[in-house]
């Protein structure tokens, strides 16, 4: 697709887990003209730090030396393949993971550049889940005194968001606690660098920093929790910007980096998931959008207040000013899949899959959608990284029943498959029986190249599957937002309608299948129920932290 060079462009770059992804977008159409990924070079930071020392238990990092290097690379090299002049872009959007979180001094310096040895000097990464005991005292204190922010987030924090990660730095390193003049989102941050202007967005401030009601959980609160908590929300920055808003203008240091023009928009920072929604087009009430890859968030937007039990958040204008932003989600959904893979496969399968030319993702998925539903014999919880929703336990863990001496590799991959879809309908259900409605489920994210994943979580939620119609949607969707930064748009719905886009009714459910998967689903959920309350799995996870201590 040929670069128009009376046409105006946007840049969106999403930082995810492993890489970041710069896209050029057409601001007329929502056309992707170039796009170029730039792997971090230290990944996620998870058993040791660079220098060495060694993490404890469920930790994961990152250097935010890697996010910078995704704006000197990635945006250059997306610029070219596009073929845009750069003096043609009007904006910059980005978007981060959330919660990754990471302590810094007041002129935005990341405390791990003096302190590379502490590892609480890092940017904790969404899925650090070592401040799980710290996230239980903070739900039972909140319980107990009746904060009214608590039902906002289903009666339960994540060990995942800002609080419980906050906490655990406090009590675990008081030092790096007190030297952090800041406690800012990795989106955040990389606004500050690219603007030289430090400002907090809604989305992350609503959904990961219990911001309610103009305003976040009071010092008596904090105080009750750890008496040197009190004052935590002065390291929280000003009050949060809306999405799609101007959080300034590109620097001439920034302009450097990226080899835009100095002075280009730059809009409020975004997470992944919620930024997404935009790219899809999916900004109205009723439309749910879960964004799959190594986990999977659902973010939906409504016109009402709920309290949807075990819901990651609510929010107003956390997604579109205007309504509710709704948020949920599950922990491990493709890192499930990798760690069976990379685990319990034996070679002969990875000798047969490179004959056919096939990786082993797809040789095993060709195996298992040969199948009738249910006659692998198997159920699974899909809780090897904890539970998001609707039990927001990340000390929860993987249970597979049902397996004999005949079970095949295979047999497992697809009861992880179905695993994760009914997870997904659990939470379905719950908005539903909530009071809110679910009118269209949209899917994206990387999974989406599985069309026989796609066609199972069909099966297993009874509807229909609308799909995105990019390949790289937090990218799209911060481009979407800088197109409304920039004043091409007068707001993220009119953005949207032009440069979002998706299919309807991609994949379609089978009745017969997905009769078959109801019986399956009343035995997950007998599952689940069961091992709902941890008691056996924080019994095992215990054993084995004390045996790794």
């Amino acid at each position: 697709m040929n670069a128009n060079h009376e046409d105006r462009y946007v840049v969106g770059v999403d930082f995810g887990t492993l890489s970041g992804r710069a896209v050029v977008v057409r601001v007329r159409d929502g056309a992707e003209l170039g796009s170029a990924v730039h792997e971090y070079a230290h990944g996620v930071i998870d058993t040791e730090l660079p220098s060495g020392v060694r993490l404890g238990p469920d930790w994961a990092l990152q250097a935010p030396g890697d996010w910078i290097e995704v704006l000197r690379v990635a945006v250059p090299k997306a610029l070219a393949v596009a073929g845009v002049p750069a003096e043609h872009v009007i904006g910059i959007g980005i978007d981060t993971t959330a919660c990754t979180v990471l302590p810094a001094t007041a002129d935005g310096t990341p405390l791990c550049e003096a302190y590379p040895d502490r590892p609480h000097a890092w940017p904790k990464l969404w899925k650090h889940h070592a401040a799980q005991p710290h996230a239980d005292r903070i739900n039972a204190v909140a319980a107990r005194r009746g904060e009214p922010w608590l039902a906002r987030y289903g009666g339960k924090l994540s060990s995942e968001w800002q609080y419980a990660k906050a906490l655990q730095l406090l009590e675990e390193d008081p030092e790096i606690y007190h030297l952090a003049e800041r406690w800012i989102e990795a989106t955040d941050w990389l606004v500050w660098q690219l603007t030289g202007v430090e400002t907090r967005n809604i989305c992350t401030a609503g959904y990961k920093g219990v911001y309610q009601d103009g305003r976040y959980p009071g010092d008596d609160f904090l105080a009750e929790l750890n008496p040197a908590f009190a004052g935590f929300t002065a390291k929280l920055g000003g009050t949060p910007a809306p999405l799609g808003g101007l959080a300034g203008r590109l620097t001439a240091r920034a302009a450097e980096w990226t080899r835009l023009p100095e002075g280009i928009a730059v809009a409020v920072g975004n997470v992944d998931a919620h930024v997404t929604a935009a790219a899809a087009d999916a900004v109205r009430p009723g439309q749910m959008v879960a964004i799959m890859g190594t986990s999977t968030c659902h973010v939906m937007s409504s016109d009402h207040l709920a309290e949807v039990p075990g819901m990651c958040g609510v929010v107003r204008d956390g997604i579109v000013p205007g309504l509710w932003g709704y948020e949920a989600g599950q922990s491990g959904v493709g890192d499930i899949f990798a760690w069976f893979v990379e685990n319990s496969v034996p070679a002969a399968y990875a000798e047969r899959a490179a004959e056919l030319g096939m990786n082993l993702h797809e040789y095993l998925t060709s195996l298992a959608e040969r199948q009738p539903v249910g006659a692998h014999g198997l159920v699974a919880l899909d809780w090897h990284n904890g539970n998001r929703s609707v039990l927001v336990d990340h000390d929860l863990s993987g249970v597979i029943v049902g397996q004999t001496l005949a079970t095949r590799p295979e047999d497992v991959y697809r009861a992880l498959i179905e695993a994760t879809a009914f997870g997904t309908r659990v939470i379905v259900e719950t908005f539903e029986a909530s009071g809110v409605p679910v009118e269209e489920f949209i899917v994206a994210g990387g999974l989406l190249k599985n069309r026989f994943l796609m066609q199972v979580y069909a099966d297993v939620l009874r509807r229909p599957l609308s799909v995105i119609g990019s390949a790289q949607g937090p990218a799209l969707g911060s481009a979407i937002h800088a197109a409304v930064a920039a004043g091409a748009y007068p707001d993220i719905t009119a953005a949207a309608a032009a440069m979002g886009k998706r299919t309807p009714e991609a994949y379609l459910p089978d009745p017969a299948r997905a009769d078959v998967y109801d019986r399956l689903y009343a035995e997950y959920r007998r599952l689940h129920d069961h091992f709902a309350d941890g008691a056996m799995l924080h019994r095992l996870r215990a054993i084995r932290n004390e045996a790794r201590a």
